[in-house]
């Protein structure tokens, strides 16, 4: 079975005992877990199964745990005979997609995923930030209500699907800028549950000091197509290191990103990692766009038939 894309999670989808099942149903997959607890230099497997809600949350335990997850599901997937047009990841995804499409080794992977999460954790606990979706309003109006802000920065990060995009910014900007989108009409303005204002200007710092770790790796030539979303276009391998600064301090444009895969004729896709947030998203987006979520064996099963 082959399909379009395959898209990897982000940060948020992690969830306690997650992954387990795939450990115990599938050799390739366990492969998976116990290379990234090497690479890691800690136990993964009990990461994901064992950790409490509140510590699986933490910046820097989720972003391993998710990675993980991802390229034991695909693993799983390929064992399975399940093959891909083209690969995308959402935020930490992205990196996911990376290593699907073998431009990193799993086990660089594990070591950049780390760095990623350890440094952006710091960043976090650095500045009092947060992160709001803003439920019902238009893309425009919601970039005018940030740009309104003069207390501190807030920016539009998440352009997730229609009728739906996360800011994020300092504490004091970002309620202004969710008050702003009130009044212009928003639907809703929910706080999300994490500290850090992620893909904002406040991460400089922690992309600078990443580009400099991943300037040492090796990268490889993609097995498959890599859709970025810095801009929704095929990633070019042309200076990643500089890629993945941009990229942590720039909006995920995920919108962009599916709109100009379907123009190339991806129009199925696998969510290969835990949760189900980018299929719900890819319901909205298009109803041409088939999406089926992979997160444990029946999933992988299903993919498979």
């Amino acid at each position: 079975m082959e399909y379009g894309f395959a898209f990897f999670p982000g940060q948020g989808a992690q969830a306690p005992g997650m992954g387990k099942d795939l450990f115990e149903s599938s050799a390739a997959a366990r492969a998976v877990f116990e290379e990234a607890s090497e690479g890691a230099g800690r136990d993964v497997a009990k990461l994901c199964f064992d950790s409490e809600k509140d510590v699986l949350s933490r910046t820097e335990n989720s972003q391993i745990a998710i990675f993980t997850h991802s390229m034991a599901a695909l693993a799983a997937l390929r064992e399975a005979g399940v093959s891909f047009k083209a690969a995308a990841g959402f935020s930490l995804g992205e990196y996911t997609a990376l290593a699907a499409a073998g431009v990193v080794s799993l086990a660089d992977g594990i070591k950049i995923v780390s760095m990623r999460g350890r440094l952006m954790q710091q960043a976090a606990d650095s500045i009092d930030g947060g992160m709001a979706a803003i439920m019902g309003l238009d893309d425009e109006k919601i970039e005018q209500a940030c740009n309104a802000v003069t207390c501190g920065i807030v920016r539009p990060v998440n352009y997730n699907c229609p009728g739906q995009l996360v800011i994020a910014g300092e504490r004091g900007a970002l309620e202004q800028a969710m008050e702003n989108c009130k009044a212009a009409g928003a639907r809703r303005a929910v706080p999300l549950a994490v500290s850090g204002a992620f893909h904002t200007p406040l991460m400089a710092e922690a992309a600078k000091e990443l580009r400099a770790f991943v300037a040492d790796f090796t990268f490889h030539a993609p097995t498959m197509d890599i859709y970025s979303n810095l801009d929704g276009k095929k990633l070019s391998l042309t200076d990643l290191p500089a890629h993945l600064e941009q990229h942590m301090v720039s909006p995920v444009r995920w919108k962009t990103l599916v709109a100009n895969g379907m123009a190339a004729g991806l129009t199925t896709a696998c969510e290969v990692g835990p949760g189900k947030t980018l299929t719900g998203f890819a319901g909205k987006i298009s109803k041409e766009l088939v999406c089926k979520p992979v997160a444990d064996m029946a999933g992988v099963q299903d993919a498979a038939e």
